[in-house]
């Protein structure tokens, strides 16, 4: 065993922590910020969810939702920063509420994080899966005659094993093809927006980008401020997520104190802007809005609308590549948790999951296990409801529902926990006393906003009710949560302690003296 002083100073604070250096820690800060900006993908979230701010809200839930929301959401990922500054370790949400709660705290986090990492690489990669497939179609009539949801599953498993086989090679790998990933989407998406602003033959004005007002809802307008606009909100919220990869990534980012603090925040702060720009292009790129309404609010409406046939292309396959980055960073960022978590025997088979390939020093097994259930959790997608997988949308649903709710409990028990907090490098001083309760409160708020109903014909007990419509995320939410719950108080809470010591009991002693 290395004496303390031989450590580095990363290796140094993970040896406090209780954990010795076994992943290879060769990202640098901006390969930190690079795959949380990678999995937020604003080529993959403006994309693939314009359709719940058009049909929600119109322009108004864009041009104003975005910049609101986002401003909300970048408090949550300032509080996370301060937090992964003093705790930098790949279990990242969980082990911070285990450090500050107690096992039971950290044991719902951790489950609560890990199915919403799992559900939402399994979604970006059907995502992908879609728009690849929808790029086809644009320059192959044959291809487009023969679409089905078999075929779609098919791209997704293809695109899921490729994102398994890059995960599986050396870590300094990810690295350069996250770096790669930030530069395509700035690239990318100044592309898109500099297509959608010279080639259009008109746009539309400053006044109904700004003031239009759409419900595509089927609520009455005199819901529109209270409830229609609110779930138009939700297009920043599924877009602007997965940002806690900076904390899963921190055992392998050289400084991670101070890196992985900064990946989080900024990652947050330049998807924002960058996705405002793009969402505004888009709006101003509206030909015709009542056909875009007609069309669901769906986002290739308004290419087909404004783009010749090459153009239209272009703009699909940016996006398409943009998603498939995403996938391999959500897949990066969920082996890590899963890696993490069954290193404290949290998972079943925590043995298995929590080994790292001795030559390459990665996770193999995790990365393995995130794939397969990736696959087995999307089944529900070769099935449909007039043409729209519906069971698979509600797992997506809870997905980002369970991963909101993981980063509240730490935020409210760092909170709780005022001054007695040791902070690492960086910290929000006492400016954390009022950010970590406005961010406890906006995903609370938010996360009441998920389960509702999006329709009238959602809504139990409505003449018109249709379970095509049917929200089903509160039944899963709450019956995780009831799972979970009866799992902790029969077996877990007798063997579960939180989190493990993988490090000599005296090298933690002689760095805490």
């Amino acid at each position: 065993m290395a004496e303390p002083t031989e450590l580095s100073s990363d290796e140094q604070l993970l040896a406090k922590l209780g954990y010795k250096q076994e992943l290879s820690r060769s990202w640098s800060g901006f390969s930190n910020f690079a795959i949380s900006f990678s999995i937020i993908s604003i080529l993959a979230g403006c994309f693939t969810t314009f359709y719940q701010g058009w049909n929600n809200g119109g322009p108004v839930a864009i041009s104003w939702g975005w910049p609101l929301i986002s401003a909300f959401i970048l408090i949550i990922g300032f509080t996370m920063s301060e937090l992964v500054s003093a705790y930098p370790t790949s279990g990242g949400i969980y082990w911070w509420a285990s450090k500050m709660g107690g096992p039971a705290a950290g044991f719902f986090t951790g489950w609560l994080n890990l199915i919403g990492l799992l559900a939402v690489t399994a979604s970006v990669a059907y995502g992908a899966a879609t728009f690849l497939d929808l790029t086809i179609s644009t320059i192959s009539s044959d291809w487009a005659d023969g679409y089905s949801l078999t075929r779609v599953f098919i791209l997704f498993v293809v695109i899921l094993v490729l994102a398994a086989v890059m995960n599986i090679f050396r870590s300094h790998l990810l690295a350069v093809v996250n770096n790669i990933s930030v530069w395509w989407h700035v690239a990318g998406a100044a592309i898109v927006i500099l297509v959608l602003i010279i080639v259009p033959d008109t746009h539309q004005s400053v006044n109904f980008v700004f003031t239009e007002r759409i419900n595509n809802s089927g609520f009455s307008n005199s819901s529109y401020w209270f409830l229609v606009l609110p779930l138009g909100f939700l297009l920043t919220q599924y877009t602007i997520t997965g940002f806690d990869a900076s904390a899963h990534l921190s055992e392998e980012t050289h400084d991670a104190a101070d890196g992985a603090a900064k990946g989080i925040w900024r990652s947050i702060f330049y998807s924002a802007i960058g996705g405002y720009v793009l969402l505004l292009a888009f709006v101003f790129a509206v030909q015709d809005p009542a056909k875009v309404t007609e069309g669901g609010g769906g986002i290739d409406v308004i290419f087909s609308q404004a783009l010749p046939e090459g153009w239209h292309f272009l703009v699909l396959l940016i996006s398409t590549a943009g998603q498939l980055f995403c996938t391999t960073a959500c897949l990066t960022s969920a082996s890590r948790m899963t890696f993490a978590f069954s290193r404290d025997g949290a998972i079943p088979g925590s043995t298995w999951l929590a080994k790292v390939n001795p030559k390459t020093r990665i996770p193999a097994n995790a990365v393995i296990f995130v794939t397969t259930i990736g696959i087995i959790i999307t089944l529900p997608a070769l099935k449909s409801i007039g043409g729209i997988p519906v069971a698979f949308l509600a797992i997506v649903s809870v997905a980002v529902i369970g991963l909101y709710l993981a980063f509240l409990i730490p935020i409210f028990l760092r909170w709780r926990m005022g001054d007695a907090f040791e902070p690492g490098s960086w910290t929000l001083g006492s400016k954390y006393k009022w950010m970590n309760l406005v961010a406890v409160i906006e995903i609370a708020v938010i996360s009441v906003y998920f389960i509702l109903p999006f329709t009238p014909s959602g809504v139990p007990f409505n003449k018109d009710f249709s379970w095509a419509s049917f929200n089903y995320a509160p039944i899963l939410t709450f019956g995780v949560l009831i799972v979970l719950a009866i799992w902790w108080n029969v077996s877990a809470k007798k063997w579960f302690t939180g989190p493990k010591h993988t490090i000599d009991e005296t090298v933690i002693k002689a760095f805490d003296d």
